[in-house]
């Protein structure tokens, strides 16, 4: 809920598929236990939250409106498939959004066997966003997408996505989807106010061009943008040692940027993270899809949709 009513919908691309104006990416959901040893959910997003605190943020997260999950099938090794099935078995209202390959070199013809295998994680009988995860040379995208538009013929999937796709080729998947009738509904990348390459490298203005939603995942920068951190306070693991977190000038500019969302926060009474999640919704066709490790952080993201910016604050975000 908004301050004024509901969460307002929003189409995803031209697919006709309504989605809120923010999802939750759930990486590290699931019994990470399991999960490979050298699993980026956890370098990325250090510790993971267990079965009481994930279904906090799944109530919390749908009581707010937001009801888009984005997972994959290599998230975890499964396991944040089979988290996210039982928590929403049942909920025909919520939206899931998941990824193929399960392997990273899995072949394209792996596709239909691995869906199935994800719907049944999922405990679904369609999903509705199915996205390639990343591009590889041993796996063509026209072919990727034939196989994706027989699972849309088959009722499998409502909607098709690309992930870490260049401009390039997401034009080439929207081309061949195309020549099946169906519109390429995302294209899922890292996209926050520390990480604006999608602005420079053309897939931000090809998402536009073509109707393609720009899915933005690692919208708070691996949790740069909450404010808690600087250059005298990193965060600890594996995160202390990548962008933003290390290097002279991006730390420099991780320190400008949070004055401003600091600052901005104040005004608005919310918090940075708030401020950095709301820059991007208010950007024409972009979707935010925070991670969130339990209903306070739940509650955090979904806090982004009561509130607006002025164009003057947006351009001082933007730098």
């Amino acid at each position: 809920m908004t301050e004024s009513g509901p969460v307002p919908a929003r189409e995803l691309g031209r697919t006709g598929v309504k989605v809120p104006p923010l999802g939750v990416g759930v990486m590290v959901w699931g019994d990470m236990t399991r999960a490979p040893r050298m699993n980026p959910a956890r370098n990325a997003y250090g510790p993971t939250s267990g079965l009481g605190d994930q279904r906090e943020a799944y109530q919390v997260s749908l009581a707010a409106g937001v009801n888009l999950f984005d997972t994959a099938a290599m998230y975890g090794d499964g396991v944040s498939e089979q988290r996210l099935g039982e928590l929403t078995e049942g909920d025909e209202h919520v939206l899931v959004a998941t990824k193929f390959p399960a392997k990273f070199f899995a072949r394209a013809d792996s596709l239909p066997e691995t869906l199935d295998a994800s719907l049944s994680r999922l405990r679904r009988q369609v999903i509705d966003l199915y996205q390639v995860h990343f591009p590889v040379r041993w796996m063509p995208i026209p072919r990727l997408m034939d196989l994706m538009a027989d699972a849309v013929a088959a009722g499998k999937v409502r909607a098709v996505g690309v992930s870490n796709f260049s401009a390039e080729q997401m034009r080439t998947a929207h081309a061949a989807l195309a020549e099946r009738g169906i519109p390429l509904a995302s294209n899922q990348v890292q996209y926050s106010l520390l990480h604006r390459e999608p602005e420079t490298d053309g897939v931000l203005a090809a998402c536009r061009e073509l109707g393609v939603t720009l899915i933005a995942y690692m919208p708070l920068a691996s949790g740069a943008l909450t404010g808690k951190y600087d250059a005298e306070h990193r965060p600890a693991g594996w995160r202390r040692y990548r962008a933003p977190f290390r290097g002279k000038a991006a730390l420099a500019e991780l320190g400008r940027v949070n004055a401003v969302l600091r600052r901005l926060a104040e005004t608005h009474g919310r918090t940075p993270a708030q401020i950095a999640l709301r820059w991007l919704v208010q950007q024409p066709g972009v979707l935010p899809i925070p991670g969130a490790k339990n209903g306070r952080q739940a509650a955090e993201n979904a806090g982004a949709l009561t509130f607006e910016l002025s164009d003057q604050e947006i351009r001082e975000l933007s730098g």
